[in-house]
């Protein structure tokens, strides 16, 4: 009986925090198909500890923390791997697919020239709207690094997107 209220509490917490979490993934790597498989690793993570998780606190932000952590691994995999190909290879510019436009692309190339702790606080504050406290358990930091890494991502962000605007506006007068 308690295996089967276990299994149903996680099923509940599955459905109602999947989407969520794999949109989180999805913000702090930019590859769609990876955020499916991190996000599931992650609930795989949870579901191995759910009998201690379920009497935690705030569980989610332990998914949260899982899947950030998730994340810097495969960012810090892909890094790793771009190192050895281009060794041995020229890479080409990069198809994009998909409905996006001209200003989520930028925001997401703003986002990936972020360092991880930086673009992690910027996407949970300002995407996932949760508060610095939220932020800092989910991360396992402090609340006070939530505060400057946001700040500084920030500066950085109108800093990259700033500077690609008034880019875009000299191209322009000079193509008239």
């Amino acid at each position: 009986m308690v295996l089967e209220d276990a299994s149903a509490e996680f099923h509940e917490f599955f459905e109602r925090h999947y989407a969520e979490l794999a949109r989180l993934a999805h913000l702090l790597t930019g590859e769609t198909d990876a955020a499916d498989d991190l996000a599931a690793d992650a609930l795989v993570a949870l579901w191995q500890r759910w009998d201690r998780l379920r009497q935690a606190d705030h569980p989610l932000a332990y998914a949260r923390g899982v899947v950030a952590n998730l994340a810097r691994g495969r960012i810090r995999s892909a890094v790793r791997e771009r190192r050895r190909i281009t060794l041995f290879w020229s890479r080409g510019p990069e198809k994009v697919e998909g409905p996006d436009t001209a200003a989520v692309l930028d925001v997401r190339a703003a986002l990936a020239r972020l360092p991880f702790r930086k673009r992690a606080c910027v996407v949970l504050r300002h995407a996932f709207d949760l508060s610095e406290k939220d932020t800092a358990v989910a991360l396992g930091i402090s609340v006070g690094t939530v505060k400057s890494q946001t700040s500084k991502g920030m500066a950085e962000l109108e800093r990259i997107l700033g500077a690609r605007a008034v880019g875009d506006l000299v191209a322009g007068r000079r193509n008239r």
